[in-house]
Formats: C-alpha cells, structure tokens, sequence
C-alpha cells in the first residue's frame, strides 16, 4: 500500500515517518524520548476542555440536524495551534498534541448518543439526564482502556503498514501548519462567526424565510406540482451549507439523488396509485393517501424504505470488512496477553500499566452492571406500574453487561483497524448488530417491553460509544507516535475529556427534545419523528428495529424495511455508496439540497484563480470555512433552543420577526401505568376519551411552538415572510453566504500562500 510522503514544508517530520521500516531501522519522532519539554500543562488541559464543550455541542446539533456530525480533530488542532501562538509563552508541539487529545472527545460521544438516545424519545421512552451520561461517560471510557492494550501494535508494529489517513492529515496540521496557522486560525474564526450570525439570524430572529419550496413558484406553478405530491424544498441555513461545503459534490450529489428517488419519483408514485383507494389499514395504522400531504406520505410509506436501506447498508460494510473483522478478534485477545509485559521505561512509549488497565476493565464492566440494574429496578414491568423483583433485576443487569463487554471487547479492534486502513469506522453497523443482539439476550431471559427496550437501547448507546472511543484514540496515539507524545498522559487525560463531554450531551439533547421534540403529531393525528427539524437517521434506524423486536412487530412496516434492504443491495451491485443513497433517501429533501449547494459552492471556489497553486490553496480553505460555518450555525442553534424553553419565558416570542411562536399547554400520554375507565383518566378538555387511550397516564407540561393554522403548517407573523418577498429574500442571502465563502477562500489563500515556505506544497498521494 503507498504511503504518502512528509509534505515539502514537514522538516521536522523524518523521512521515514510514513514508510516502513527496513530491519534493523527505528523511527524516532520529532520531540526525543529524553527531551521534557511541556506536554500536561494547565494551559493543555484548560484548552482542551473547552474545546469538549464547544465541539461537544457542535457535533451532537449538527448530528441531530442533519444526520452527520462535524469532524472535531483537524479545526480543534488549528484552533491549539493559533492559541497557542498568541500566549506570551507559545504553546510547544506536544501542548497542541495535547488539546487536539483531550478535545477529541467531543466528536466521539456525540457520536455514541446522537445515534442510539434520540430513539428512546422516538418511542416514547422515559429518558432521564444520568441515563445519557453515564450510558455514554462510561461507555467512553470502556473504549480507551479497551484500546490501551492494543496501542503497541497498530501504532508502532504496525509503522508504515497501515496508511492511517485521518491521522496523518492532523499530523501535517500540527507539523507543517504551525507557519500558516495563524491565517488558518483566522478564517476559522471568521467562518465560525459568519455562520453565527446567518442561522441565529434565520432560525432565532427569523429575518427572511429559509424553507425554500417550489410550492410558491408563480403562475400555479407551484400548486399544480403540489397537487400531485411534487414538491422540491431546500433549508437555507449555515449549518447545511457548511455540511456540503465539507464532504464535497461527489457524496453530496450521490446523497440527493436518494432523495429525488424518495421525493420526485416514490412519494408521487404512491399518490398516483393510492389517491383511489379507500381507506385502509397498514402496519397498525389507518391511511387515506388522497388526504395525505407529500411529507405525510414520505413519512408514512418512504421513509421506511430509507431505514431498511440503511440498516443493510450498515451490515453489507460489516460483512465486506470480514477480514478486519476476523483478524481484529484474534487483536482483542493479542491484547489480552500483552497485559503481563513490564511497562517499558522510555516516555514516547510509556502505557497505563496494565495491572490498571485491566482494572479498568473490570470495574467499568461493574459499573456498566449497576447502570443496567439501577435502570431495571425503576422502570416498570408492565402495564400495571409494578418494578421488577430485585432477583429478575440483577439476572438482566448481569446479562446486559456481559453481553454490552462482550461486544465492546470483540468489536474495538475492529473499529480502530478500519479508522487505521479506511479512515471510516462502521460504528452504525455494529450498533444495530449490537442492539439486536442485546434484545435477543433481554428476551432469552424474560426481559420484554419497555424496560427490556431501555436497557438494550442503553447497551446500544454505551457500545457505539466505546466503538467511537476506540478509532478516535487510535488516530490520537498514532499522532503522538509521530511527533513523540507521552502515550500514557494521553491516555489518563482522555477520561477527563470523555466525562466532561457525557455531562455536556446529557444536557444538549434533553434541551434539544424539549425545544424542538423528536417525535411531533402531524395534521392527520399520526405522531412521527421529526424528520424536518431532528431527523436523526441512524437513531430513528434503530427505533424502528429495537420496537419492532422487543415489543411491537406487527405495528412495524416490515415490507418496506425489506424494500429499503434491496435498494443497498442493489447499489451495492451497481458500486453506488450504499449509505450515502440510503441516507438520502431517509433525510428530507429540504437538508439533502441545502447540503448540496454548499457542496456546488465548494466545487465553483475550487475552480477559481488563475494558477494552479491558487486553486489549490483555495480548494484547502474549505476545512476550515465549513468546519466554522457548522460549528457557530450549531452553537447559536443551541443558545435559539434555549429561548424556545417555556419555563424561561420563551423569549423567542419577542425576538421572531417573521414566525409567530407561543406557549401553550401540552399534554402528551407518555407513561403507561394500567388501564382505567374514561372517568378515572381524568382527561383534559378537548381530550377524547378511546380505547388507545386507557393505558395511558396524561403529563402537562409547557411548550414554546410556532402558531399552526387549520393546514397544521406555522402560519408566519407577517404575510411577506412566507410569500415571494420571504423566499426571495431566502434565496438571495443563500447566495450572498455563498459568495462570503468565496471571498474567505480567496483571503485564506492568499495568507496561506505568502506564509508557505519557498517549494512547499501538498503531501505526495494528497490532493
């Protein structure tokens, strides 16, 4: 396999950091084992939890939003970098090593708890704040120690083999980017600030309309294609159009062809052949297609067939991985028998010891355990409210953590060995494998319904997590290698980075259901995820499956799970990315052509300027224009989700421009607690009184929401917001941030170019 070289511009880096070694041959990193020059500082540390926090809550917004969480890494080492340059001491190289480790943290727990927690709220599950820490805190933190003793052999024995790709691109940041990195710091910051202001303005003030849609195209145009479900809508927010920006116009194309598919081809498919029909019942609900809307029927028949193709997508990468997966088992238990090896005494290789890594191990399995058996003691049994017995409790908490170590023993290496050769770690598939195979345990041992459900959701989370943990510390360790980083005060200083990145996400999704809400009644009474503000691809995925097995399978729409299950099939046959269609299938059209354009901007800056060179440095701005973008869009979106909260007042009700918003009483049957008679329910005015609603206990409570009209769609505060005048002026400052980001690209290169050294240039085997 060819390994790039260092960059022209890399001195520092020795030849041979990228090559392996011929016998007899060392590589020595650029920071000598004998050298102390700073590494643990309070400057480090302090940094790099604030890096956690900020990019904690960046991630998990932009997961949420739009099924794809932002890469924390490569802005987090500019950002130590461009600090690091401004204290009156600069910061060393290990400093920045440092930050870049401990603020690595944030990306992976987003990760762990955006893909599994949001589908307890999907299906109506008690969800308490101590559940996502600790799910995800100790999840975490299983994955570093279950890496620790792995760290020998894939960073060192393995130099030079394994091509590491996301590591080595952090590499040549913190090594060659330190001369440019302060023009780099810039535009990061700018972008961060741009996309501040262009989504609090659009989302929280709601100074012109972003829901762009061929609804209101002139000449009727718009409302005959609505009339037969056609319908085309883009969100043109910062947030999206950084995500384009980001992965570039070969995914974002191949990802809103899947949503032409679900939109412009399934959705008026149905429409045509079903508007005929009577009502009729299926999966356990009543439709009439004539009535329903094209975001009815998407929500209904299509969007099904997205989270079948994207559970097989997610189980085809797994089983195409066959070898890793093979030979990282073998890894595990290699792992395993390195433990009894003396700690060697030279610092660049110096480990947890691991008598206490195993210790680790043992007591976070423990921990994990009392998670489980505090989690089954509280959550009711049946439809009666009663606990389970503390002997039935204690069976299920030890199965689930046999089961929840098992599986994060035996798939950690093979997340750190796809992240060392891919750069991609399968972690949605092996959730999903790892959730099934938990319900089957739960239901083996007469664990059924909703603490049955909880419990192995609550395995999901803390294994996808641990799974996350694993790739990112290997990418960390090998950088370290690198440049000569003390494996050990990475390793201790990760478990801070992992329980202040569990409490920030405890906080940020309970905030982000309260605000928005994962799962919403639509006009038709059908109560669905929230596909146009939370989507939640791969948590809905998994709501869909864990519900369908544990406790409901004939309410479930088996058929088009297996529809969506032949789609990747078939795109896997025609060598179409499987996931990329599968997630554009799932998504709204409306995210799908907002990334898009961001990823069309990104293709036209690239082509600008007139020398080769010049393309090229404006082509390497996009990291940091849609790394900042995403991150200030996601930031200011979290501080907008604050001000809809009703017991501060909601003060986005003063702030709205265009969107009139409200606070209303709500009362939602969340619990089940037995049967009743009408009479004993109580039911609130206005509330009818059925058979559905006997088993069911009635929780009031306040909540911030735009004011609907009889459509059920939000009727705007000023006629002008949703009319031409809105949605031009939508469309005009969508094109207005585009141009911004070309004029950044053009500054950011040309401060990078004059700060490059005579003859430097990209890598050797990077574009």
């Amino acid at each position: 396999m060819h390994s790039p070289s260092p960059s022209p511009g890399s001195k520092l880096l020795p030849a041979n950091a990228y090559t392996r070694l011929q016998p007899g041959e060392t590589y020595q990193p650029i920071v000598p084992a004998g050298d102390g020059r700073a590494e643990v500082t309070p400057w480090s540390i302090g940094l790099g939890l604030i890096m956690v926090v900020v990019f904690t809550g960046a991630c998990a917004y932009m997961a949420l939003r739009a099924g794809n969480a932002i890469e924390a890494s490569i802005p987090i080492a500019i950002l130590a970098i461009f600090f690091g340059k401004m204290k009156k001491i600069r910061s060393t190289i290990l400093e920045n090593v440092m930050v870049q480790s401990v603020g690595q943290a944030a990306g992976v727990v987003a990760a762990g708890a955006t893909f599994v927690i949001p589908a307890l709220y999907i299906n109506e599950q008690p969800v308490a704040w101590w559940h996502i820490f600790l799910a995800t805190g100790i999840g975490g933190c299983l994955g570093v120690a279950l890496i620790i003793p792995l760290r020998k052999y894939f960073v060192k024995d393995l130099h030079g083999e394994l091509p590491f790709p996301e590591a080595t691109a952090i590499n040549e940041i913190l090594v060659t980017g330190e001369s440019a990195a302060a023009g780099a710091g810039k535009i990061l910051l700018i972008a961060f600030g741009l996309g501040a202001l262009f989504d609090f303005s659009v989302e929280t003030l709601n100074l012109w309309n972003a829901g762009l849609s061929t609804s209101f195209l002139p000449a009727g145009i718009g409302e005959a294609m609505r009339g037969v479900r056609l319908e085309v809508q883009l969100a043109g927010i910062a947030a999206l159009f950084g995500l384009g920006y980001i992965i570039g116009i070969k995914y974002a194309s191949i990802i809103a062809a899947g949503s032409v598919l679900s939109m412009l081809v399934l959705v008026p498919l149905v429409y045509l052949f079903g508007k005929g029909l009577a009502e009729f019942d299926f999966a356990g609900k009543s439709f009439q297609i004539s009535e329903l809307s094209a975001g009815a029927i998407f929500s209904a028949f299509v969007k099904p067939i997205g989270i079948g193709a994207i559970a097989v997508s997610g189980l085809i990468g797994i089983l195409r991985m066959g070898k890793i997966v093979a030979s990282s088992v073998s890894l595990g238990f290699k792992g395993l028998s390195r433990r009894g090896e003396v700690a060697v005494d030279e610092r660049t290789q110096r480990d947890l010891s691991p008598g206490k890594v195993l210790l680790l191990q043992l007591g976070l399995a423990l921990l994990m355990g009392v998670l489980f058996l505090v989690v089954s003691l509280v959550t009711p049994m049946d439809a009666t409210g009663a606990s389970y017995p503390a002997s039935d409790a204690l069976l299920f908490a030890v199965v689930g953590m046999v089961v929840g170590f098992l599986l994060s023993f035996l798939f950690t290496p093979v997340a750190a060995q796809a992240i060392a050769i891919v750069g991609t770690n399968p972690v949605s598939g092996m959730t999903l494998i790892t959730v099934a195979l938990s319900i089957g345990a739960m239901l083996l041992t007469g664990l059924k319904g909703n603490a049955g459900l909880i419990i192995a959701l609550i395995i999901g989370t803390a294994v996808c997590t641990a799974l996350s943990t694993s790739g990112a510390l290997i990418t960390d360790f090998k950088i370290g290698y690198w440049i000569g980083s003390t494996p050990r005060n990475q390793e201790r200083w990760k478990f801070l980075g992992m329980a202040v990145a569990a409490l920030v996400i405890a906080f940020i999704i309970p905030l982000m259901d309260s605000a928005y809400h994962f799962l919403v009644t639509t006009p038709e009474g059908l109560k669905i995820s929230n596909e146009a503000v939370l989507p939640a691809p791969q948590a809905n995925m998994i709501a869909a499956v864990s519900k369908g097995l544990m406790s409901d399978p004939a309410s479930q729409p088996w058929l088009l799970y297996g529809l969506g299950g032949i789609v990747a099939v078939l795109l896997f046959m025609a060598g179409v990315p499987m996931l990329a269609f599968a997630l554009g299938m799932y998504l709204p059209i409306s995210i799908n052509m907002a990334v898009l354009a961001g990823a069309f901007c990104a293709w036209l800056i690239s082509r600008t300027g007139g020398r080769p060179e010049v393309r090229a440095a404006r082509a390497e701005q996009g990291t940091l224009i849609a790394s900042g973008l995403m991150a200030g869009a996601a930031i200011f979106g979290i501080l907008g989700a604050v001000l809809r909260l009703a017991p501060i007042g909601a003060p986005i009700q003063h702030l709205s421009v265009g969107k009139d918003f409200t606070v209303e009483a709500v009362v939602d049957a969340k619990f089940q607690c037995g049967k009743h008679t009408c009479e004993e329910l109580q039911l609130p005015a206005g509330k009818e009184c059925n058979e559905n609603l006997r088993e069911l206990e009635f929780v009031e409570d306040a909540s911030c929401r735009p004011v609907l009209g009889a459509d059920g769609k939000p009727q705007p505060r000023h006629p002008w917001y949703v009319g031409g005048l809105g949605q031009g002026l939508g469309l005009g400052m969508l094109v207005l941030l585009g141009l911004v980001c070309f004029l950044l690209a053009r500054l950011g290169a040309r401060w990078q170019l004059a700060a490059a050294p005579p003859g430097a240039g990209p890598p050797e085997g990077k574009p």
